[in-house]
């Protein structure tokens, strides 16, 4: 009963006549698109984001997203006409509506990274696999096979198990090769991207590994601030191994259809040319402490209770040591719905959503 409420706002057109039903987004993947797993779920602060400043500019409270205000998916939801997407864990059945997100700041695709503290993206799966089988039951096969069959699975995974061997793990590339490490993440990614297509997925939508040599965090290991070339070599040989793949699923799974979306290229462009993008600063974060406020100690919860805010989180690119802010976030999403192939192929959101004349 409640299910069917779901299935018929489903079913109805919006007010915006020229776009097709709007199909439900699913969520994955680490920090970038974390909207709040991590408050509930046992793990320490250092991978919450549910206390001042977080949250600031928006929402005006801090909701576990790692930013001053809204992700990337907040506005992508927005731009397809979809209601802000909530944690799978914090859903009631009678409150499922057009998606789900499953994503965990501090997941990678390996499960040893920070095992213990996040959901890692295989569980994630598993967390699919039980809402799949939670509408089959209330809403039947059907109805639920089309629902899972239309949505976009959108999935930000791979920084986490890049800079926690950059970060913790420098003589890890003494015993292993780079490539060799990157082809652990793309096989881990690859397993997933196949156990949701079995699910019935057909839409993904996969953000690239960004510019994370660069991000004030990593800025710390360089002895005069500058970027961290490791760090943004695993990057470069992530991405071209992931668009590898995904075109290689396209050619060997029927109806895979993809968008990626070139961080790296995108957070660059703003890091070379701030004031084209209307930043004023892009190496240092709004908010932490240390060099370029490095150190993630924003909120004064993580163990460091000092820690410097800055007043205008809009003229910042980075929020904290890590993460964006919601006027980048805001950029990137842009360029992602509607963007040139130059940045989003082979198709962008927009088109992989279907809202032609949207």
């Amino acid at each position: 009963m409640l299910f069917a409420v779901f299935a018929s706002l489903f079913a109805s057109t919006r007010c915006n006549h020229q776009s097709r039903k709007d199909a439900a987004l699913f969520i994955f993947g680490d920090s970038i698109n974390d909207v709040g797993t991590n408050n509930y779920i046992n793990t320490t602060a250092f991978f919450k984001a549910n206390f001042p400043p977080y949250g600031e500019t928006f929402f005006r409270y801090p909701t576990g997203r790692f930013s001053d205000g809204r992700l990337i998916v907040d506005f992508i939801a927005e731009y397809a006409n979809l209601p802000l997407i909530p944690p799978y864990l914090q859903i009631k059945d009678d409150e499922f509506m057009r998606g789900a997100n499953f994503a965990s700041a501090g997941a990678g695709a390996l499960v040893d990274t920070f095992e213990g503290f996040v959901v890692d993206l295989k569980m994630q799966l598993k967390q699919l696999e039980q809402l799949e089988k939670k509408l089959r039951k209330e809403m039947g096969s059907e109805k639920a096979k089309g629902i899972i069959k239309e949505g976009v699975y959108l999935i930000s995974i791979g920084s986490n198990d890049y800079a926690v061997a950059v970060l913790y793990n420098p003589a890890l590339f003494q015993s292993l090769s780079m490539e060799e490490y990157v082809g652990m993440v793309i096989g881990n990614i690859t397993t997933v991207l196949q156990g949701i297509y079995k699910v019935g997925g057909r839409k993904f939508a996969m953000i690239g590994i960004g510019k994370i040599g660069c991000v004030p965090g990593l800025r710390l290991l360089t002895r005069n601030g500058a970027c961290s070339d490791e760090a943004n070599k695993l990057a470069k040989l992530h991405n071209v191994a992931l668009t590898a793949i995904l075109a290689k699923l396209e050619t060997q799974l029927q109806g895979f259809e993809y968008s990626y979306f070139d961080y790296y290229t995108s957070g660059s462009e703003r890091i070379r040319h701030p004031s084209k993008y209307g930043f004023k600063e892009v190496k240092t974060a709004c908010c932490g402490s240390g060099p370029h406020r490095g150190n993630s100690t924003c909120g004064g919860q993580r163990g460091v209770k000092e820690y410097s805010l800055c007043r205008h989180p809009e003229k910042y690119m980075f929020f904290d040591a890590y993460h964006a802010s919601e006027r980048a976030n805001r950029q990137f999403a842009h360029l992602m719905w509607n963007g040139s192939p130059s940045v989003i192929r082979p198709h962008n959101l927009k088109a992989l959503f279907k809202h032609e004349g949207a």
